[in-house]
């Protein structure tokens, strides 16, 4: 039975998730990273605090990480004092993070290797569905694993895909990622073009938002956008860049010679190059109002 649980990466969709998890009653157990304000948040209302991924693994049933990418969860777990340090027969890691298929499926066995297990299980949504209670979770795990975690992923999430053995949960995330950056920079330019040209930016969402241009992407994000707020999308373009990397990559290593990832990755690399990173999605429409006009006319 999971009674202790350990969470490392307390960022806007990590609070909410650590938040629900604990408000189901059970043990919570976080470890500082860049900002104290979540963690002393959570130490409030019982939280313990653990000075290492070590430490945090040894003291607890199950750990969830949900930090930034691939290269954070490769330290967590294989750094001199990471979760693979403390290690115990039994316990469970699962993966919050956007990642890697491929480092997760090494995981997975280097933690069967110790008779321990691993489920890759990022989200969808937004932190304040986060903090509501309201994600979506894709989990990679075998089955015995999924059972065990699934009353944890319950208290945070509205609905739960189990999408096969540990690396699919991260295969659909990147699948599902790849699409929503793409639906963005799609909306974004033909936002701009809007600005450019004249046309009605109210009235041509009202007939995308009724036809075949409409999307999730569409409904939060242009809405706000037309009255000049750009916080509609709270997804930063600094890991929609990584994303659109991963998937790249993650196309790659199945032989599909991807003719889109190339271009958007590029678009979100620009935005970074632009000091765009930290911001929400629709701040790319600012990388179109700061590229000289030949460059935004492509001659």
């Amino acid at each position: 039975m999971i009674n202790k649980v350990g969470f490392i990466g307390l960022g806007m969709m990590g609070h909410g998730i650590a938040s629900n998890i604990m408000r189901q009653g059970y043990a919570l157990m976080v470890m500082a990273h860049k900002n104290r304000k979540p963690i002393d948040s959570l130490v409030k209302k019982g939280a313990f605090e653990a000075p290492s991924p070590a430490e945090l693994a040894a003291k607890n049933d199950i750990v969830f990480l949900c930090v930034r990418g691939a290269e954070e969860v490769e330290t967590l777990i294989y750094g001199p004092e990471g979760i693979l340090a403390g290690c115990h027969g039994g316990l469970l890691v699962v993966d919050c993070t956007t990642s890697q298929p491929g480092l997760s499926r090494k995981i997975a066995h280097d933690l069967q290797e110790r008779n321990a297990h691993f489920a890759d299980a990022p989200v969808t949504r937004a932190p304040k569905d986060a903090q509501a209670g309201r994600l979506n979770s894709l989990v990679g795990a075998d089955d015995e694993t999924f059972e065990k975690i699934k009353p944890l992923l319950q208290t945070y999430s509205e609905n739960i895909a189990h999408f096969g053995p540990p690396g699919a949960g991260h295969s659909a995330k990147l699948i599902n990622n790849f699409i929503s950056c793409g639906y963005t920079a799609l909306i974004i330019e033909g936002m701009a073009m809007c600005q450019r040209s004249g046309v009605d930016g109210d009235k041509l969402y009202e007939v995308m938002a009724a036809g075949g241009a409409n999307s999730g992407v569409l409904q939060k994000m242009v809405p706000p956008l037309l009255r000049g707020d750009y916080s509609g999308h709270q997804f930063s373009i600094r890991n929609a860049q990584k994303d659109v990397s991963y998937f790249k990559r993650f196309a790659k290593e199945y032989g599909l010679d991807s003719f889109l990832a190339g271009p958007l990755e590029s678009v979100y690399s620009a935005a970074l190059d632009a000091g765009l990173g930290d911001r929400f999605m629709a701040s790319l429409i600012e990388l179109h109002e700061t590229l000289p006009k030949s460059q935004q006319r492509g001659s």
